[in-house]
């Protein structure tokens, strides 16, 4: 308990992951978790339980053919889990037991939700596991008249409940069978919807539907909720239109992959049969990612708008400034910073899969790097063909996606500030 105390807020959440894929693993492995016949390994255990706890999607067996419906409820609470936080399903835990929350636990649950003040935290924590339990509840219920008319009553709520959770909390994981994600459902209008409805909320964040229900009008909403929304509605206008000039597909479909591409997996279409200006149009909407303080991953579109804001700034010679607000120098400065990191690892990652896998194209490898670190769970279907060591790169990528590079590094890197300075000089750019 010591040590545990000693250890900073990062070191604690970043533990508390690996934990949790650890017990995932435990409990997949169970005689009781896979279905008799099939043969489940320690690396396969592992992938599927990081890729849930890290809400990412990419998966080396199915989760239905391989797991029981006690393995499947595994995969569902790893993704619950996972895309809450640990810590915030611990706080919820300790408020459920009626006991106080500690400063401790507060500054925790700040730093896994990134928000700026550990004010208010325990109400915050409350209305996100409310807020979940009622998109979820909805969402499962909605699904439901869907699948009743292909499965028995309880299976058919069984597989409502996890297509649900993991749309809300952008997993991307399926109990449909057969690596097909959602493909049998490609021109079912309704099914469609309502899952782009759950990934839209899930990847807009807590903070974003907080305040639209207590604001109710764009104009009075914060600058995040503001630039969450209006560039979530552009990156989708902008991922449909390109969708549907580089494949052919139905517009349902173009905007369905718009919409799942930005971290939450499921695909009505074949990846591997997309070309290369559509894989690399996914692999841009995949590194954007979703907004922060939501259940999604990539580099978040906060970071991209600034650094776009920031290219115009230059460009036009002004301050740095969004919907008559000014933005600090330090946000733009965090901005490349994230990107800088995650260009680092996206890159690492391409490498160590080239080295390892030969045998695939330069634009499956960028794209399976670029899906595992923005927990997007997409695949041109070499997942399940990579190797022990192409396997343990994915999941690398998987757990540094969910954390975020730039929390990692914060980890091993705190170091006092100096308070000297050195003499300025200009250095030539460009």
């Amino acid at each position: 308990m010591e040590f545990l105390r000693k250890q900073s807020s990062g070191r604690l959440i970043t533990l508390g992951f690996a934990l949790m894929i650890l017990l995932g693993t435990a409990l997949l492995l169970l005689p009781c978790s896979v279905k008799e016949g099939v043969q489940v390994g320690f690396i396969d255990a592992l992938f599927t339980a990081t890729s849930a706890v890290c809400v990412t999607g990419l998966l080396v067996v199915d989760v239905a053919d391989s797991f029981t419906a006690f393995g499947q409820g595994v995969v569902a609470v790893l993704i619950q889990i996972g895309g809450l936080g640990v810590s915030s399903i611990g706080v919820g835990l300790i408020l459920a037991a009626g006991k106080r929350i500690s400063i401790k636990d507060r500054l925790l649950v700040k730093e896994a939700m990134n928000v700026d003040s550990s004010k208010g935290i325990v109400r915050l924590v409350k209305f996100v596991l409310l807020l979940t339990l009622c998109f979820e509840g909805v969402g499962a219920l909605l699904c439901f008249f869907v699948f009743r008319q292909e499965y028995p009553f309880l299976r058919a709520c069984g597989v409502s409940i996890f297509h649900a959770i993991a749309a809300f909390n952008n997993a991307g994981i399926d109990i449909f069978g057969g690596m097909r994600s959602m493909t049998p459902y490609r021109d079912n209008l309704y099914l469609n919807a309502v899952t782009c409805g759950l990934i839209i909320f899930g990847g807009l964040g807590f903070f974003v539907i907080l305040d639209v229900i207590k604001c109710k009008n764009f104009k009075k909403l914060s600058l995040h909720s503001k630039v969450a929304i209006s560039t979530s509605l552009f990156l989708i206008a902008a991922g449909s239109f390109l969708f549907k000039a580089t494949e052919d597909m139905t517009w349902i479909g173009a905007v369905f992959q718009s919409v799942s591409a930005r971290t939450a997996g499921f695909s009505t279409y074949d990846m591997g049969e997309f070309t290369n200006a559509g894989l690399f149009v996914m692999c841009i909407l995949m590194f954007i990612g979703a907004s922060p303080g939501s259940t999604g991953g990539g580099v978040k579109t906060s970071t991209f708008f600034t650094l776009m804001q920031g290219v115009r700034c230059v460009v036009s010679k002004k301050r740095l400034s969004a919907f008559h607000r000014s933005i600090p120098g330090e946000t733009m400065s965090k901005a490349y910073m994230i990107v800088n990191l995650s260009l680092v690892v996206v890159f690492c990652g391409i490498f160590f899969l080239c080295v390892l896998e030969p045998e695939y194209s330069f634009i499956q490898i960028m794209f399976e790097v670029v899906s595992a670190f923005g927990t997007a769970g997409l695949s041109t279907g070499i997942t399940p063909d990579l190797g022990t060591a192409g396997r343990l790169v994915v999941i690398v990528l998987m757990f540094i996606g969910r954390l975020g590079a730039f929390t990692l590094l914060s980890i091993w890197i705190n170091r006092p500030e100096k308070n000297a300075r050195y003499t300025e000089e200009s250095l030539t750019i460009g």
